[in-house]
């Protein structure tokens, strides 16, 4: 597991948690505690971050009846789903440690066998604001993936709206699932993300190291600055900097913004960095600094998901919009 990788110190340093960060890094872990196995076999859904045979950086959203996640011993998670076809990691994680060839740059090489998927995973649950993130490297088992874990934490419930969720009741949905790729935001995907309150964001560091992190905020939070260039705050967290330390080292990343009311995932590709400049900062309430993410490629899938949610009841932590 280990300490702060350089990227993540050389944030907490410039944003002057140093310190903060390394009384939090006690929280960090390898294994899953008993009360979170719990919390982990309630959920219908498991977000998930990693990098497709391209090497581009995809979040997306994994989902089954609870009880489909599982955790066979303390540093072990079985997954008992796999993404559909449409899925923008559906190849990596399907053939995850099978034989299919290692990709460049995550440590295997020529006569290296087949390679575990390094993925970031967080179990959310909007209803009552908790959730846990974990990262590790995946195999394929059966119908499923099994994740031996490398870091395992909890995160504070701030900027997460509450939501309760039931399945469709259309037993034939999936049979209406469709993709439609892009490489720019039409006018509708740029007015769903201009109402957005909520999105995930997956990240590597530059050894293809994995992680998945929420983003929340009142709706106007993530702005449209062009169909290819969206910009964000980054409000006050964890002090640990675990995505923007990834950022330091390693630009490339992935959005899942979910549709909550029509079971509709909006993938996002690109690349992202953090803008320090004050002036620009202090336009935004509540940021202390702002994450500007260039778009090279966007997945949508009609039907990804059989979920769906109520209206959110927005968190008091978010700070109000700016403009």
């Amino acid at each position: 597991m280990g300490g702060y990788h350089r990227g993540e110190i050389a944030v907490q340093e410039r944003a002057g948690f140093a310190r903060q960060a390394g009384h939090a890094h006690g929280a960090i872990g390898n294994t899953v505690p008993d009360v979170a196995v719990a919390f982990l076999a309630a959920q219908p859904h498991l977000v998930v971050g990693g990098t497709d045979e391209r090497g581009r950086v995809w979040a997306t959203q994994l989902t089954g009846e609870p009880g489909f996640l599982t955790v066979p011993r303390p540093q072990t998670l079985h997954i008992g789903a796999l993404p559909p076809p449409e899925d923008p990691l559906a190849a990596v994680l399907a053939g995850a440690g099978t034989g299919a060839r290692a990709r460049a740059g995550t440590g295997g090489g020529a006569g290296s066998g087949p390679q575990p998927a390094r993925i970031g995973m967080i179990g959310i649950e909007p209803a009552t604001r908790r959730r846990m993130r974990m990262n590790g490297r995946a195999v394929r088992d059966g119908h499923g993936l099994r994740v031996e874990l490398d870091q395992v934490l909890s995160n504070c419930p701030k900027y997460i709206q509450k939501r309760d969720h039931h399945p469709v009741t259309d037993q034939g949905a999936s049979t209406s699932r469709t993709a439609v790729d892009s490489t720019e935001l039409s006018p509708a995907q740029q007015r769903t993300l201009r109402a957005a309150d909520t999105f995930f964001i997956a990240t590597t560091d530059d050894r293809g190291d994995a992680d998945a992190s929420h983003r929340g905020g009142n709706p106007g939070f993530v702005q449209v600055v062009s169909p290819r260039l969206l910009r964000w705050p980054d409000y006050a967290g964890n002090a640990m900097f675990l995505t923007l330390g990834n950022l330091e080292l390693n630009p490339a990343a992935g959005l899942l913004v979910p549709g909550w009311e029509t079971g509709t995932s909006l993938h996002l590709t690109g690349s992202a960095r953090t803008v320090w400049d004050g002036d620009e900062v202090a336009r935004h309430p509540g940021a202390q600094r702002l994450v500007e993410f260039e778009i090279a490629a966007v997945r949508e899938v009609a039907a990804a998901s059989p979920l769906r949610w109520s209206a959110p009841a927005f968190s008091r932590f978010n700070p109000p919009t700016a403009g």
